[in-house]
Order: structure tokens, then C-alpha cells, then sequence
């Protein structure tokens, strides 16, 4: 098992925060917190690495298109399909809005890296995430909403939910060698036990 502090997470930066100019405040506030970033590209997103990406299960889908039946309903809206394929229409939805330009693919690494990058983004949806965060301070978009508009979500950016999820994701869009291991300075601050050599 490694050292907590090596854990690593995948990030991605959607293509809304590539066009709004909001990739240098998120990399400065992933690198504040004191994590490392190991990768780093941009890139336009093919149809098969999205849908490589977003590789869920029936179960997944049932419950996300239950979601948006119930938008759909409140909104006076017709449901007309069963909820698994409400929730393929939300894939779909991501697909598209994932390949319609540049995105910023990182792989980050830290002690709990997963979860401090899951409390800096903040949750799925912008309008019920709390002020602080990426997605709460950044954007204003909402499930109903988007429901409505038969689109994605447009929460900014991406960030795995567990260290496995990660190790998946980072393959997608990451070769082995573009990973880059090297030290900060600042490591020896978070991490190193007896703090040596700080006083001359």
C-alpha cells in the first residue's frame, strides 16, 4: 500500500471553464492547498474517450434518469421513455458538450488527494454548492435547468470520486511517462516528520 501522501487524483477542466478563462484560478487553487500537480495537457476530447470516461452502469443510469423524470415532470414537461433512457440521454449530453472544445486534463497528487480536490470543486450541482468552493463561486447551473434544455450539466470541471476511479481515469487520458515524478520544496513543510533544517 503507498503512503496516503502519494495518492493521486484525475482532474479535467470542461471546455465551460476553458472559455470562461478560469484554468489559472483553479490551478492556483489546487497548488495553495499544497497538492502537486504530476500531468497536466489540453486537449479536445474524442467521442470514444468520453464515453470510455463516463462508463457507467444500468444502475447509474436508472437513477440519474429518475432524476430528470422528475424535472421533467414538475416542469409540466412529457416523460416518455423509461428512466435508464433518460439517463443514456444524459451521457449523451456530456459527449457532446465534452468534445465541443479544449479541456484541461491533470493528474494531481497529495495526501487524500481525492477528497481535498472533492471539497476545492464542491458538489456535482454549481447551484446548491456551497460558497467557497470551484463550482459554488464560479458557475450558477442547476439540474432542473439543464434538464429542461436537454443538455449537460455545465459544472466547470471534473474531479474522480475514489482513488481507483482515479487510477481508471488518469489512463484515459494520460500515457505512463507523461506522469512526471519529482519533489517540491514545499513537501518537506507537509510532509517530512522531523522538519530538519529549517533554522540555520
Amino acid at each position: 500500500m503507498s503512503h496516503p501522501s502519494k495518492e493521486r487524483s484525475f482532474v479535467m477542466i470542461k471546455p465551460d471553464g476553458v472559455q470562461r478563462g478560469l484554468v489559472g484560478e483553479i490551478l492556483k487553487r489546487v497548488e495553495r492547498v499544497g497538492l502537486k500537480i504530476v500531468a497536466l495537457k489540453m486537449v479536445v476530447p474524442t467521442e470514444e474517450q468520453c464515453w470510455t470516461h463516463y462508463n457507467k452502469d444500468e444502475a447509474w443510469f436508472a437513477k440519474k434518469g429518475e432524476r430528470t423524470m422528475a424535472d421533467r415532470q414538475a416542469a409540466g414537461l412529457p416523460v416518455d421513455k423509461p428512466a435508464v433512457e433518460y439517463g443514456k440521454d444524459i451521457v449523451r449530453a456530456l459527449v457532446k458538450f465534452m468534445t465541443s472544445g479544449p479541456v484541461v486534463a491533470m493528474v494531481l497528487s497529495g495526501n487524500q488527494a481525492v477528497g481535498i480536490v472533492a471539497k476545492l470543486v464542491g458538489g456535482t450541482e454549481p447551484l446548491t454548492s456551497d460558497v467557497g468552493t470551484i463550482r459554488g463561486d464560479y458557475t450558477l447551473d442547476s439540474y432542473a435547468l439543464s434538464s429542461l434544455d436537454e443538455r449537460a450539466v455545465r459544472n466547470l470541471i471534473h474531479a474522480s470520486d475514489k482513488p481507483e476511479e482515479a487510477e481508471r481515469e488518469m489512463k484515459i487520458w494520460f500515457k505512463p511517462e507523461e506522469l512526471v515524478n519529482y519533489r517540491q520544496l514545499n513537501e518537506e513543510i507537509l510532509y517530512d516528520v522531523n522538519l530538519d533544517g529549517i533554522l540555520e
